[in-house]
């Protein structure tokens, strides 16, 4: 069997959209027995003062409700530093619009690496919708790595 890749999911401030992501992907990722792991970090330097615990309750709930405990609901959320994007074999920023500008500007030397997704944070889409995205851009990421 090859080493375990990597896949670094961002969001803005590692605690909805990408946790998510990285719950959804390594428990499809098991369920398929791809030699793949996610783990998940913050573009920003620090996270929003509105998120509460350590994962949104949005993004805990629905995997809970898909039968997914969330191997990572106690970690606290965590920005993401050069090294993370070292130990990736891909990277996935879950919106452009919001998370090349962050990037860009953190990490100049990494961004033409991230893949950008369109996925909305919760003040423009509302969880059922934009978690439904992940799930379906998830899925499908999973089926191209089969």
């Amino acid at each position: 069997m090859s080493a375990m890749k990597r896949i670094l999911f961002l969001c803005t401030g590692n605690y909805y959209r990408s946790r998510y992501a990285e719950e959804l992907f390594n428990h499809l990722a098991r369920t398929e027995q791809l030699a793949w792991r996610a783990s998940s970090r913050g573009a920003a330097e620090r996270g929003s003062p509105d998120n509460v615990g350590p994962m949104s309750v949005f993004a805990d709930d629905r995997l809970r409700a898909g039968g997914i405990v969330p191997e990572g609901a106690t970690r606290d959320p965590q920005p993401c530093s050069l090294a993370d994007f070292d130990g990736a074999d891909l990277v996935v920023a879950l919106k452009e619009a919001e998370h090349r500008p962050l990037i860009e500007r953190r990490f100049p030397e990494v961004a033409d690496r991230v893949m950008y997704w369109h996925v909305d944070d919760i003040d423009v889409a509302h969880p059922s919708v934009a978690l439904a995205m992940l799930d379906d851009r998830i899925r499908e990421l999973v089926s191209s790595l089969r």
